[in-house]
């Protein structure tokens, strides 16, 4: 299953994360997990939110540049090696891993978020792999 991940894209200047944060805080959108990359001019930050759907709404209404997407959400034990197995398991089928953050569910969980070059090649081969899901 997968779930939706918004995407932000902001200038990379003191207070412009600070602002999307409060823009989310007004509207009661709860940040389950959250990833910023950077370069010289600007910055990515990836979400996972309470409400996506309507955190696009608010965020373009203030302004800001945002995207919803599809991302893999994968439970990993907190043993030596669980990644390693997983990726392990992506491998196996050619499929490469864009980019991954942590992501903890409200009982505590773990789990690693995907952005693999073929989403639905990897959901299968995790499924399979009997991997559990993050649901939303």
């Amino acid at each position: 299953m997968f779930i939706k991940q918004l995407t932000v894209f902001i200038e990379n200047r003191s207070g412009r994360l600070e602002e999307v944060a409060q823009v989310l805080k007004d509207n009661n959108i709860n940040i389950k997990s959250v990833s910023l990359a950077d370069t010289s001019d600007y910055g990515l930050l990836r979400f996972i939110l309470s409400d996506y759907a309507k955190a696009v709404n608010v965020l373009k209404e203030a302004g800001f540049s945002a995207m919803a997407s599809d991302v893999i959400a994968v439970k990993l034990t907190q043993e030596v090696g669980q990644l390693g197995e997983l990726l392990a398991v992506l491998s196996s089928v050619n499929v490469n891993v864009e980019y991954m953050y942590g992501l903890t569910s409200d009982d505590q969980s773990a789990f690693i978020v995907l952005k693999t070059d073929d989403q639905n090649k990897a959901l299968e081969a995790i499924k399979s792999a009997n991997y559990e899901l993050y649901t939303a």
